[in-house]
């Protein structure tokens, strides 16, 4: 395997985060895919290029000698691309991770009349890559918050050579079952975590589960534990397919309310997960207002698609607490 510009940056954000745990998240992979690539870096290189632990990582003498060189490698990339594409006056690239509605472009281009609105759908890691190097202005990626809970607020990452990246949280969505319009488990109210294979195996419904390498692949573990629901049809590879087998086929998966398509019916889970839409910028790749008119747009369409699943809307409106970082766009609570 030749070492390539990917690989040097899955290296520092490793070094910068402290943990592979870290940065997994950091680079929106699986750990398991994470460790798996770092391996690979390190059979490339002739050695080990961290000491793991439980506390985290720390480099070896091998990777004291060869971060900061992948470090300068990826800054200077970076500065490469940030170059060409301030010289090229070229159009304003925003990432999105799953799929890329095209009423999300029209509100964004709306938004900045000025800038040339390009959009372009990926994985999460790829968006995050492509932000850091330039490639890409702003993405939406989606990330799994921490057991802890803590929310990404704006701030910086950075460290190790990496250039400054923006963050702000969107939404953070839940996690729900998703069962065939007319289903019986379609009418509950709600139903527990815990409960969600014993009830779909007694009704008689297989599933279909993301596939190996997808994101929430992640999610559904933490969701389902170790259970494993009795009939798995199907490994998918985004929450648009999952929906389509779900509607075609009368099968169960998990979804967040923003992958859901009409035919489907969504029952919120309790004691679920959340998945965190983060949108992320390149300090230097864009003017200092537009991350806020970027952040401000998107979370006004999000409230705007909301209301187009009403029983997801009326949701969000009576557990308005949990969706502070929508704020201004829901109605005021009307006082008794």
């Amino acid at each position: 395997m030749e070492l390539e510009l990917r690989h040097a940056r899955i290296v520092v954000t490793i070094a910068a985060a402290g943990s592979i745990s870290a940065g997994a998240q950091e680079l929106g992979l699986p750990q398991p895919s994470l460790t798996a690539q770092l391996r690979r870096i390190e059979r490339a290189v002739g050695g080990d290029l961290f000491t793991r632990s439980r506390s985290g990582v720390t480099p070896t003498e091998l990777g004291s000698r060869l971060v900061p060189l992948l470090a300068d490698l990826v800054r200077r990339a970076d500065e490469v691309m940030a170059e060409a594409l301030a010289a090229s006056g070229g159009p304003l690239r925003l990432g999105c991770t799953e799929w890329t509605p095209p009423a999300l472009r029209d509100a964004l281009q709306a938004a900045l009349p000025d800038a040339a609105v390009q959009t372009r759908t990926l994985n999460p890691e790829a968006a995050v890559e492509a932000v850091r190097r330039g490639a890409l202005a702003a993405a939406l990626v989606p990330l799994v918050p921490e057991p802890s809970g803590g929310a990404p607020g704006c701030d910086d990452d950075g460290g190790g050579g990496e250039p400054v990246l923006g963050r702000a949280l969107i939404v953070r969505e839940p996690v729900w079952l998703a069962v065939p319009q007319g289903h019986p488990l379609g009418a509950r109210a709600s139903v527990g975590a815990d409960e969600l294979t014993e009830l779909t195996d007694r009704a008689g419904l297989a599933w279909v589960r993301s596939a190996q390498d997808h994101w929430f692949r992640a999610v559904e573990r933490r969701v389902l534990g170790s259970s494993v629901p009795g009939r798995v049809l199907h490994h998918v590879n985004s929450h648009q397919e999952a929906m389509n087998w779900v509607r075609d086929m009368e099968v169960a998966a998990l979804t967040t309310p923003s992958g859901a398509l009409p035919g489907v019916t969504l029952v919120p889970v309790t004691g679920s997960e959340r998945v965190d839409l983060v949108l992320l910028w390149r300090g230097n790749a864009v003017p200092r207002a537009t991350p806020r008119t970027l952040v401000d747009t998107v979370r006004a369409y999000y409230c705007d698609y909301a209301r187009s699943r009403p029983a997801y809307w009326s949701w969000i409106r009576e557990h308005r607490g949990e969706f502070g970082e929508l704020g201004r766009h829901l109605p005021q609570p009307v006082d008794a």
